[in-house]
């Protein structure tokens, strides 16, 4: 089979022919026919991501297809079942094996692309702003990177649970992905005051933040006392140091969040989150923002938009 992979870190991914894998117990086995890519898949090549497997490896953390064979112990989800899977890497081939328990069976509504674009972005948004942040209706909830592929999805989930969403994202084009989202305010991160342009609205009580850097700086003066920050990643490579008395202050919190490492310590917090987002999905209420569908051989350009930040939403590599 065809698979994307990199052999160690000093060197540049590519696409391989190597034996198709067998599930082992535990696992199944699935023809991919999507697979989403993510910052961390970035973070990976480099070994800078937390959970980065010793090389050589196949990347691709999410993907969604058929499944075809199953492992020893494994009754469910039966062979021919569409799902949806988390795999960590390994999906960006022909095929994969990957734990049935981080399988979830597809509704007959979502498409391939679809499926393989929601998993991580949805969940770590609805984990982060409804089990951390306890977001409530009429609050106000500031994404930065709101036009990424966490970011996006925290806009249109703030909205459902009710939130003023202000959506921060770089230029003019990728504020209005966030708008038609649904945010209610926008700033625009290459030219305007974040901090001024929150506090003319009123301050913030939660933000969520995928980026860090001086933007977190910003975001946390901006927070209206007992406001709750959501650290989900750093994008601008700038982990930004916390001045505890500044947190003291105005009571504020910052809270962590790491979707994927739910799935070892309290699985049934990704589970619960899923299925109500697959609800929401087929409800009408979450359509996935897909801004480039490419095939297995240009996985390099998807890496690429994302690296050069040319992408808004999620980027799919579509397997046939």
């Amino acid at each position: 089979m065809r698979a994307f992979r990199i052999d160690s870190h000093d060197t540049t991914a590519s696409l391989q022919e190597i034996a198709a894998p067998a599930p082992a117990p535990g696992e199944i086995g699935v023809r991919i026919k999507a697979c989403g890519l993510n910052f961390a898949d970035l973070l990976m090549l480099k070994g800078d991501y937390q959970d980065t497997p010793e090389p050589p490896f196949t990347l691709g953390m999410e993907v969604a297809g058929t499944v075809e064979t199953l492992g020893e112990g494994v009754a469910r989800p039966a062979v021919g079942s569409r799902v949806a899977v988390f795999g960590g890497h390994g999906g960006l081939a022909e095929f994969g094996c990957f734990p049935a328990d981080r399988s979830v069976v597809l509704p007959d509504e979502m498409s391939f692309t679809d499926a393989a674009a929601f998993q991580i972005a949805y969940g770590t948004s609805h984990v982060a702003l409804d089990h951390k942040a306890r977001l409530q209706p009429g609050e106000t909830l500031l994404v930065l990177g709101a036009a990424g592929g966490v970011g996006l999805t925290a806009v249109e989930i703030g909205k459902l649970m009710g939130a003023t969403v202000i959506a921060c994202a770089r230029g003019a084009d990728k504020l209005d992905v966030a708008r038609k989202a649904g945010a209610d305010h926008l700033i625009d991160a290459e030219n305007d005051d974040i901090r001024e342009a929150c506090r003319a609205l009123g301050g913030v009580d939660v933000v969520y933040d995928p980026v860090g850097g001086d933007q977190f700086k910003a975001a946390m003066r901006a927070c209206r006392p007992e406001a709750r920050i959501l650290t989900i990643g750093f994008a601008s490579g700038d982990v930004p140091k916390i001045p505890a008395n500044h947190l003291l202050v105005k009571n504020i919190s910052v809270l962590g969040l790491y979707w994927g490492g739910y799935l070892g310590f309290k699985p049934k917090v990704v589970t619960d989150s899923l299925e109500r987002l697959i609800g929401w999905y087929t409800d009408g209420k979450l359509k996935p923002h897909v801004s480039h569908v490419l095939n297995l051989e240009q996985a390099q350009d998807g890496l690429d938009l994302m690296r050069a930040r040319k992408s808004t939403g999620k980027v799919v590599i579509k397997i046939d």
